[in-house]
């Protein structure tokens, strides 16, 4: 491409093309107000998933840069996520052995694995199977996980020391140092005051962000009343750029933490896309479900190799840059430049922060991921869907977060194995004044059209509901009133065929000869009659078996019979 004085097109990253003057003031305020939760909240996300504060610092910056090169939606902030947290720490604490060192390679080496799946997904256009995590298992999922990571918070909140495990873990050997009265009053105190100051200016919507009005004034009180010998503080942090940190890694490590890379992988695409396509909805548009992937993970490989861990979208970040004017990706540089600053100028300005006030940040982001509400309303929707989300909820919390979700999707595929196993079907007969054919069931006063018999099957055909079609049109056969001479199946739900339902489908067109009565298919789908000419059974279906609509059926069916 030759240049003009300009930068080229392909040179300008997909989210800032056509960037307008006007918004540059707004993307600087925007990435000045993200700033000010980016800190505390990359910091309390690695706290929570058991690494040192700094690589949530590290897991902030490098993935913003990059998105923010790379990305297609227009405003979506990358980060440390709460509901990754928990993951994290159950993939790395059987490896790591509380070897600070071997955690952060670990957390370093699953983010460049879930990069490495995730671009592997983008080349293969595998964005469909998020399909997979439908929506009472991420109903199940998030509360699931909302519990989960309060829970590993609240021994930090009440300063007690334990040590790593599972969540579970953790709050069980914390009981025994509570009733023997060791919890700390002064990181407790710490800990409901910083809540107190999140949930309250959101209560009250204010701009300035309660997480670092909890931060300013915990590090104040810290710093006055002298209480960094009793409350356990994060300390100054280590000077300097994101750099590479995967020494005494093995491909031993590799193999072990794949599975977990895989689900996770799945778990950050699903939630990015979400709320991607979501922010893109707003503005009228959409935004490629595979180029998403590359971006998240490129994203998430170079937050491995550069000391970060496994980032996602953030739905707790990303409200903060619209609602704060983001007009562009320029939001998300602008955060991580002032980021990188901090790290670089000012890295003792969290020396009094409490550790109790990032697990408060937690807590706090993990009761905002709950949905108390959608948990009722789908109980109201549907009970197998509900039994799907218990599912997704009891497995993340009694099994963790990786078997939970695997049951949770496991259950999901049998309850749709089920439904097509045993679909819905009825007789659809003329209701008069209302145009086309209706359920019986539906309208009772409906009526058949003599000699013919309309029914259908809703569901694909396929080994295990074949026979149940031919069981279904003989049973209807002898609950007739009078002579049938013709079947139609209204076959617009039948988006599919097997060798063995075709044997079936043969096999019932034989039985129904035998009595005298045509068997015709109306509404059926091309890619079904090619597959029936597929099969060899052309001779048998002739083109005089189908028809375009159960209308077209039922008016030559009353021609030949001399009805019409």
């Amino acid at each position: 491409m030759r240049r003009t004085g300009m930068i080229p097109a392909w040179a300008v990253p997909p989210a800032l093309r056509g960037y307008k003057t006007e918004w540059l003031r707004h993307d600087l305020t925007a990435g000045a107000a993200l700033f000010a939760i980016l800190v505390p909240a990359g910091m309390a996300y690695a706290q929570a998933a058991g690494l040192p504060p700094v690589t949530g610092l590290y897991a902030t910056v490098v993935p913003l840069i990059v998105y923010a090169a790379l990305g297609p939606s227009r405003v979506l902030v990358l980060g440390p996520d709460s509901a990754l947290a928990p993951m994290i720490a159950a993939a790395l604490v059987p490896l790591a052995a509380q070897d600070e060192q071997k955690s952060v390679a670990l957390a370093g080496l699953l983010a460049i694995l879930i990069g490495g799946i995730l671009l592997l997904g983008s080349v293969l256009k595998l964005g469909i199977v998020t399909g997979l995590l439908s929506k009472p298992i991420r109903l199940g999922y998030l509360n699931g996980i909302a519990l989960l990571v309060a829970v590993s918070q609240l021994p930090t909140l009440l300063g007690i020391s334990v040590d790593d495990g599972t969540p579970w873990e953790k709050l069980f050997a914390a009981v025994p140092k509570v009733l023997a009265g060791e919890t700390n009053v002064a990181a407790l105190l710490l800990g409901l005051l910083s809540l107190l100051l999140i949930w309250v200016p959101r209560w009250l919507k204010w701009k300035l962000p309660g997480v670092l009005i909890a931060v300013v004034v915990s590090c104040v009180a810290v710093a006055l009343l002298g209480l960094q010998e009793s409350v356990k503080v994060t300390g100054a942090l280590p000077q300097g750029l994101p750099a590479p940190a995967l020494g005494g890694l093995a491909w031993s490590d590799v193999a072990a933490l794949l599975p977990a890379a895989a689900a996770i992988a799945l778990i950050v695409f699903v939630d990015t896309g979400t709320l991607s396509q979501s922010l893109a909805a707003a503005e009228g548009s959409r935004v490629s479900g595979n180029h998403e992937m590359a971006a998240l993970g490129a994203a998430n490989a170079a937050s491995g190799l550069l000391g970060g861990f496994p980032v996602s979208a953030s739905t707790s970040r990303t409200p903060v840059a619209v609602e704060s004017g983001a007009k562009s990706q320029l939001t998300g540089a602008v955060g991580a430049v002032l980021v990188l600053g901090f790290m670089l100028l000012l890295p003792g300005a969290t020396e009094f922060l409490p550790s109790t006030t990032l697990a408060a940040i937690v807590i706090a982001a993990a009761a905002a991921i709950a949905d108390p509400a959608g948990v009722r309303r789908l109980i109201g929707m549907s009970r197998s869907e509900s039994l799907v989300m218990l599912a997704a909820f009891l497995g993340v919390t009694i099994l963790g977060v990786l078997p939970g979700i695997a049951i949770a999707i496991g259950l999901a595929v049998l309850d749709f194995i089920r439904r097509a196993w045993d679909p819905y079907r009825t007789e659809l007969v003329d209701v008069p004044g209302v145009p086309g054919y209706h359920d019986v069931n539906r309208h009772p006063e409906g009526e058949r059209i003599p000699g013919m018999l309309i029914l259908r099957f809703d569901a694909p055909l396929f080994f295990g509901n074949g026979a149940l079609l031919g069981s279904f049109v003989r049973v209807e056969l002898d609950q007739a009133a009078e002579e049938t001479k013709r079947v139609v199946l209204a076959a617009e739900p039948v988006t599919g065929i097997d060798t063995t339902a075709l044997d079936e489908l043969v096999e019932l067109d034989e039985w129904l000869d035998l009595h005298g009565v045509d068997l015709i298919f109306a509404e059926l789908k091309g890619p079904v009659k090619d597959r029936l000419l597929q099969y060899g059974v052309g001779a048998r279906f002739s083109s005089e078996h189908f028809f375009p609509t159960v209308g077209a059926a039922v008016r030559a069916f009353q021609r030949e019979d001399g009805r019409d």
